[in-house]
């Protein structure tokens, strides 16, 4: 799947299904799934959709997954897929900001091949820019008039020093007051609620760290290559590397692997 004619698809969907429903949708139009904070709107599963087809239609061997199509059958994340190329894809990340007319999601799209993650986009509606990246080749913000600028990851500063996210929702209740109080080691702690836009923050060098313990595949194919792209330490918390498949055991990110280790041993300790 060619990067670019992915990048416009992301675009068209978020033009064409998502960025009229913003600020705009019924009461009907917002549905809660797994629980209160996990939700589904209109624009989620018509940008889908929209994506779906348009992959579907510009490579028909291409096996496309997207979060609405797994939560309407899981099993999908159950099929093997070793040997062949497959397009995550999360059409609406961030909906609770979405749904609650805050200005901070995206749209991205991962391509796997043969387990492998070789390319990413995050898309960003509302900014209408998007951070790319292909294995070997760098990550960059790139705008509609074609200007790129190359990405790079913080360098590492000491622990008191750094900015990070991590969201402790997915941290079992027996740990999370725990690593709270790590928490307390570093100097700023925040999260978006955006998994998109918090790897779009690491590529540009706002972040010293994140975590993220939730590893479905839509949400960190890309945003993992990115942050290796651009020159970041990224591995499961038991220091093997990112892998779509892997979907449990945590993914932490930092500036290089002292910082990482340090992390690990001061702050997260699952």
């Amino acid at each position: 799947m060619n990067i670019e004619r992915l990048t416009a698809i992301l675009r068209e969907a978020a033009k064409t299904e998502i960025m009229p429903r913003f600020r705009r949708l019924d009461e009907g139009a917002i549905r809660t799934k797994s629980h209160v904070h996990d939700l589904v709107t209109e624009a989620d599963e018509a940008s889908e959709r929209f994506i779906t087809n348009a992959i579907k239609t510009a490579s028909p061997q291409t096996v496309v997954i997207g979060e609405e199509a797994v939560a309407a059958n899981p099993k999908l994340l159950d099929t093997h897929f070793e040997n062949e190329t497959v397009v995550y894809v999360d059409p609406v990340d961030g909906t609770w900001n979405f749904a609650a007319g805050l200005p901070l999601f995206a749209v991205m799209a991962a391509v796997v091949h043969k387990g492998e993650v070789v390319a990413g986009v995050i898309y960003d509606p509302v900014g209408d820019d998007w951070m790319m990246t292909e294995r070997g080749c760098g990550c960059f913000q790139v705008f509609p008039d074609g200007r790129m600028l190359a990405q790079k990851f913080a360098d590492p500063v000491p622990l008191d020093e750094m900015a990070g996210t991590a969201s402790a929702s997915y941290i079992a209740k027996e740990k999370r007051a725990e690593i709270l109080g790590n928490l307390a080691k570093v100097h700023t702690l925040a999260a978006y609620r955006c998994a998109g836009h918090e790897y779009r923050l690491g590529a540009g060098g706002s972040l010293n760290f994140m975590m993220y313990n939730k590893l479905t595949p839509w949400d960190h194919a890309a945003g993992s290559l990115m942050m290796v792209e651009a020159g970041a330490h990224v591995a499961h918390f038991d220091g093997s590397p990112y892998r779509p498949a892997h979907m449990e055991g945590g993914l932490l990110v930092a500036g290089s692997k002292e910082s990482w280790d340090e992390l690990r041993r001061e702050v997260f300790t699952l």
